[in-house]
């Protein structure tokens, strides 16, 4: 368990003044950078080495080992510190202690907890020592594990996990979700005039759910899928998904529902046989790679993402004061704290988390845009269109700003 103190670090432009109302203003969360003293999905890092853990500032005990609060809210932040996903847990961690230290830390205090020793040891530590909302796991598995104990203890869990089957009854998930990204990629191809879609999807899981996604994204839109395979990752199993698909009806667009190492494979052979003009659509999985743009044979294709305009300003931040990039799933973590912070400012301390809140129509905004959550306890999120291009990623529809309904 590591503490992320809630040091005091006043903001000018006053942030409680500047973050009313159920909808933060993107330009407040923009503001915290200038102002401030200063990644089954695989994340984007630029590089691999771990991130030093934030000194932990205590005021007195209230167990042996936490300090005492009467005028802020505990939270815990269940991510792996130790193990195979160390280096994303602590990239998380180390965003979410900017965004404390960003927004003065007035309200919320943030404890840490390890979950690669076992995510359900670390939730019953993190409920027994007082927390009364949990960021986190950031996997699956560990959401099915934390879920049942948070919910007898009363405990929303907002989790980073992107697998909507975990969410619901008082669990959260903030990931992105490739149905949200299909669905956006979709109706843009369509609002451009194309119609006849045909689709790619690797065998497994994730692959079920973007057929899935794809034909009532297609389906929503008005349009037609008139090929769709899947493939399996074998050495000649792309091959033969494409061949496949090539004997079938003309498309306009082709979407590869699969990381671009894997896209990039695929594209070449689908210019030799179907339609050499079909534009490429891609998911949200394509977003967390660093190297995309020098990836010739996507470029020109489409895929719809979270924006990076203030994830940019985040990981200069975050590398001047970890002395490395961070991964781009930690945003995550940063707007996970702006949002408690957010309902923190008229959650009484003693009571419970109102997860009521997070249910507000008009959504929330971090540094990955607006969002907010359904029914389900799925973030739906404000996604643009990007277009790969030599060099960068250009954005060819912007984001909404806001949910209007």
């Amino acid at each position: 368990m590591a503490e992320a103190a809630a040091a005091r670090q006043p903001l000018k432009g006053e942030w409680a003044r500047n973050f009313r109302g159920a909808l933060t203003r993107v330009g407040v969360v923009a503001g915290l950078f200038a102002l401030a003293a200063c990644q089954t999905m695989v994340p984007r890092r630029d590089r691999p080495a771990p991130a030093p853990t934030p000194t932990p500032t205590e005021t007195g005990p209230v167990t042996p080992e936490l300090p005492s609060d009467a005028d802020r809210h505990r939270v815990a932040l269940l991510v792996p510190l130790t193990g195979t996903n160390a280096g994303v847990g602590q990239s998380i961690a180390n965003a979410a202690n900017l965004a404390v230290l960003d927004t003065g830390g007035k309200r919320i205090r943030i404890t840490t907890y390890d979950t690669a020793a076992g995510a359900s040891a670390a939730a019953q530590r993190a409920i027994a020592e007082g927390a009364k909302v949990i960021l986190g796991p950031l996997l699956a598995d560990d959401v099915r594990l934390v879920a049942p104990l948070a919910r007898r203890a009363g405990v929303p869990l907002i989790s980073f996990s992107n697998d909507t089957t975990v969410a619901g009854d008082g669990t959260f998930i903030m990931g992105y979700t490739p149905a949200q990204s299909i669905e956006r990629v979709v109706r843009f191809a369509r609002s451009r005039g194309m119609s006849k879609f045909a689709g790619l999807t690797p065998s497994g899981t994730y692959g079920e759910r973007a057929s899935t996604a794809f034909l009532r994204a297609v389906e929503n839109a008005g349009g037609q899928v008139v090929a769709l395979q899947s493939f399996d990752r074998s050495r000649n199993g792309l091959a033969a998904a494409i061949t496949r698909l090539g004997s079938d009806s003309p498309y306009e667009a082709v979407l590869i529902a699969d990381a671009p190492r894997i896209a990039t494979q695929a594209v070449p052979l689908l210019r030799k046989s179907g339609p050499a003009d079909a534009r490429v659509l891609g998911t949200e999985l394509w977003s967390t790679e660093a190297a995309l743009a020098t990836m010739t044979p996507l470029h020109g294709a489409w895929y719809a993402s979270v924006s990076d305009t203030l994830y940019n300003q985040l990981a200069a931040k975050y590398r001047a004061r970890y002395g490395q990039a961070p991964y781009r799933i930690a945003s995550m973590g940063y707007d996970a704290v702006l949002l408690v912070s957010r309902i923190a400012q008229d959650w009484r301390v003693g009571q419970p988390f109102p997860a009521r809140r997070l249910r507000d129509d008009g959504g929330f905004t971090g540094i990955d845009g607006a969002f907010r959550f359904g029914e389900d306890g799925v973030a739906e999120r404000a996604l643009e269109v990007q277009q790969v291009a030599p060099g960068r990623a250009t954005t060819i529809s912007a984001a909404p700003a806001r949910f209007d309904g």
